[in-house]
């Protein structure tokens, strides 16, 4: 929370500088249009660079202030503000470490804010903390900060820590009369990001009346005109988690109609989720799905979701709640369209917030120059909208935004998908559904799991209570990694069960799309079962990442010179990490074909398919993966590394990238069969290779034996001459079973995208 009080009377700002001045009254806007000059940083002096910095962090502009808090730190003079003040060193540096704990705070890596809060603290421990003492208190922030920073990151010790030192905080009669309340907040919040819920209300209720205002009557009230907002949502969460829910219903309400909550847009939707919740439990159902509406349609607004507010008080909640539960209701009352739409924008939103730092999109149709003009016009309306100062404003910008999202979405819907929640109604996901296809879509929450029955005419829908379900998916992933044991067939059936039976009569074609939901993606369904059989005998399957990409998968492909270009066993610098049997698939698969290319070891590299990528009909890449769960972006297929390139194929490059191949294969690679968390790493490659123009997607979901991959991946590529890609890459699954009949050996791949 980077505050700056200004301890002075109003008749003192006329004296400020023009910096200050815009710090003061919190106009980043204009801080930003006078001060981020074409110069760079290093031209402007330490007290204009000083306020300017956390202007970018309110603006949202995470690399600028990470720049500015860079020269900021490096300044090594003493400077002199307009009202005599002065900033050392020490001073700079210690902002400079804020600021980058805020910024790292706000775009949630925990670790680095906890690291420049450490290094803030530090450099104020070795003066003994008095360096500070009477310096706008910058110790309560020092301490604050870094307690929340504790706090959210799972040390609890540490936050704790912190809270008592804010106990101890010592300060002059004068300057603890201004700072108190704000040593207080500091507790607060820190506590509250604790979610210890009963010491937060016992803290409020001690200083009741602290944020009313007039401890600020002699300082511009802008710097804290959100604290009696922030403290009213404290209260009510604290009281709703509490279980108290008559007086959060009442504090909720109250907040609901403050005239400008709706300035603080996460807190917003956090209320009216909430608040939709408890009109739930009340049996007041139409009014819970109202206001549960109202929160994911203000979700929906901003590209990012990301809470600057509340992440001021510790508060980090999961947007997806609000879809959780309206998705619920729904399907209580069977309003089961209503459902199924809410679960794809769910699904929608979290694309739009895997990519909100993304900007370089590949434009893959429409007008790119227009398109690109829109994308930057909805970054700057997106960022006006967080500095409206007033109701009217704050309206006429999102009218503007919603505006520009539609000219968007005119120019090219792909694009517009991307950074905005854009989804299908059911009626127009049906058109695409072929007649002789059933459309399975899943989506669970914590308590049931949810299961919609699409097809070309109908929709159907069951649900059951999830139960034991994430420990069988678990279970299950560790059984298939022992290839010898029977493990597996107990846990199979106990999936089919759950996930195959219910549904299996409403079943209208053998040819079945599947769209899995969070830790589904993990299954391998093929190799679920029943008495009798697997599912593979019995179901031809291709997946998808959600219904509405119908409407973006490429149709037929333009004839190509090349068929196969493959990538086999790069040089990856450990030779622990060599795929022999890997390097001889590409071998083998690029024999298939008459006019196929294959890069090895040092020639398997990103310039390579840069170069070679969009001639080839048919990709295939035989190589380790890397998928990270938490931030998507970075999963990547390892190449070797070149002159231009670090050997990672990440999903970022991928939506920069067009390849229009009619399949990318991706053999070999590994989430590992233990690790189950939310799907987000396995859709993330996917649909990345879906964005580069690629039709289709074969890909493992865990790295299997190299012999057997090999066999399988040539008589897929072999069956391409006789049958659709599903039924090549069944047949080959089926042919492989015969010879290795544990699911280990052959249920890995699934199809993604296009079958034919």
């Amino acid at each position: 929370m980077l505050i700056f009080i200004l301890i002075t009377s109003f008749t003192l700002v006329g004296c400020m500088s023009k910096s200050q001045h815009y710090y003061a009254t919190g106009d980043h806007a204009a801080m930003i249009r006078e001060f981020d000059s074409k110069e760079g940083f290093h031209a402007l002096n330490s007290i204009d660079l000083h306020y300017l910095c956390p202007s970018f962090l309110a603006m949202r502009k995470y690399q600028k202030s990470l720049q500015c808090a860079d020269e900021l730190e490096s300044r090594d003079k003493s400077s002199v503000n307009a009202l005599g003040q002065i900033f050392t060193p020490s001073i700079l540096k210690v902002r400079a470490y804020l600021i980058k704990l805020q910024t790292y705070l706000d775009t949630g890596d925990f670790a680095k804010a906890v690291e420049y809060g450490e290094k803030a603290y530090d450099l104020a421990a070795q003066g003994g903390f008095s360096l500070f003492t009477g310096m706008d208190g910058l110790g309560i922030d020092i301490l604050g900060d870094l307690g929340l920073a504790y706090a959210v990151s799972g040390n609890r010790d540490k936050a704790r820590e912190m809270i008592n030192k804010l106990d101890q905080y010592s300060m002059s009669i004068m300057r603890g009369y201004v700072f108190e309340p704000y040593r207080q907040l500091q507790k607060i919040r820190i506590a509250f990001a604790l979610k210890n819920y009963d010491e937060v209300l016992s803290l409020c209720k001690l200083n009741e009346g602290i944020f009313d205002g007039k401890w600020w009557a002699n300082m511009p009230g802008h710097r804290f005109s959100y604290s009696k907002l922030n403290m009213s949502f404290i209260k009510a969460k604290s009281y709703y988690e509490s279980g108290n829910i008559h007086a959060a219903d009442e504090l909720y309400t109250l907040l609901l109609n403050t005239p400008n909550i709706s300035e603080s847009s996460d807190i917003y939707y956090y209320s009216l989720s909430d608040l939709g919740s408890i009109r739930l439990a009340q049996a007041r159902h139409s009014e819970g799905i109202e206001l549960l509406s109202k929160a994911v349609d203000e979700i929906e607004l901003q590209r990012s979701t990301i809470a600057t507010e509340s992440a001021k008080i510790g508060f980090f909640g999961d947007k997806q709640t609000a879809y959780k539960t309206l998705i619920g209701a729904l399907f209580a009352q069977r309003q089961y369209k209503q459902a199924l739409e809410y679960v794809e924008r769910s699904k929608a939103r979290s694309l739009v917030d895997m990519l909100a730092i993304k900007t370089n999109f590949a434009i893959r149709s429409g007008n790119e120059r227009q398109v690109r003009e829109l994308l930057a016009k909805q970054e700057i309306e997106e960022q006006e909208s967080l500095i409206g100062e007033s109701i009217s404003q704050r309206s006429n910008t999102r009218g503007l935004i919603i505006k520009t999202k539609e000219q968007l979405k005119r120019q090219t819907g792909e694009i517009a998908s991307l950074v905005s929640v854009t989804s299908m109604s059911v009626e127009e996901i049906q058109k695409f559904i072929p007649v002789d296809e059933t459309l399975i879509e899943y989506y669970y929450n914590e308590k049931n799991i949810y299961m919609f029955i699409l097809t070309s005419q109908d929709l159907s829908a069951i649900q059951f209570e999830i139960g034991t379900l994430m420990e069988d998916i678990r279970a299950f992933r560790k059984s298939l990694g022992n290839a010898s044991g029977i493990q597996h067939e107990e846990i199979a059936k106990r999936l089919h069960e759950k996930l195959i039976k219910p549904i299996e009569s409403s079943f209208k074609t053998t040819k079945v799309i599947i769209v899995a939901h969070g830790a589904l993606h993990y299954i391998p369904f093929y190799a679920l079962r029943d008495n009798k059989d697997y599912v593979i005998e019995r179901y031809s399957i291709r997946m998808l990442p959600s219904a509405s990409v119908l409407n973006y998968l490429q149709g037929k492909k333009p004839s190509k010179p090349g068929d196969i270009l493959a990538f086999g066993n790069p040089d990856l610098g450990e030779p622990k990490l060599d795929l022999v049997y890997a390097q001889n698939e590409a071998i083998a698969v690029s024999q298939t074909r008459p006019h196929s290319k294959v890069f090895l070891r040092k020639e398997a590299t990103e310039a390579a398919l840069n170069k070679y990528g969009e001639g080839f009909r048919y990709i295939h890449f035989a190589t380790h993966g890397e998928f990270d769960a938490d931030k998507p972006l970075n999963s990547a297929l390892l190449l070797a590394v070149d002159a231009e390139n670090d050997g990672r194929l990440t999903v970022d490059k991928l939506y920069s990238m067009k390849l229009n191949a009619d399949l990318v294969t991706l053999s070999a690679c590994e989430t590992g069969l233990g690790k189950i968390v939310n799907g987000d790493d396995i859709i993330g490659l996917t649909r990345g290779f879906l964005y580069t123009g690629s039709s289709s997607i074969v890909a493992s979901l865990w790295k299997v034996d190299d012999l057997a991959t090999s066999q399988l991946m040539v008589r897929f590529y072999r069956e391409l001459d006789r049958s659709d890609k599903r039924e090549s890459l069944r047949t080959a699954q089926l042919e492989i079973k015969k010879q290795y009949p544990h699911p280990y050996y052959w249920a890995s791949f699934n199809l993604t995208g296009n079958a034919d």
